[in-house]
């Protein structure tokens, strides 16, 4: 559990450095992505697309 936990954080922390490019190609714009837009700032919280994202890999890592 502690594993998955910490996996998603990183996952998180890599999407949330990189949200200009990846919002150019489409990820982050899905339901259960959040960004919050406070004193002329944005705070994305890409969580949806995380975990599609950590699926993908994961079954890509098993067939490899």
């Amino acid at each position: 559990m502690i594993r998955w936990l910490l996996t998603m954080f990183i996952a998180v922390a890599i999407l949330s450095s990189s949200w200009p490019w990846l919002r150019k190609i489409g990820i982050g714009r899905m339901p259960g992505d959040v960004t919050l837009r406070m004193f002329g700032k944005e705070y994305p919280f890409p969580f949806m697309s995380t975990l599609l994202l950590t699926m993908v890999l994961s079954l890509v890592v098993k067939v490899l």
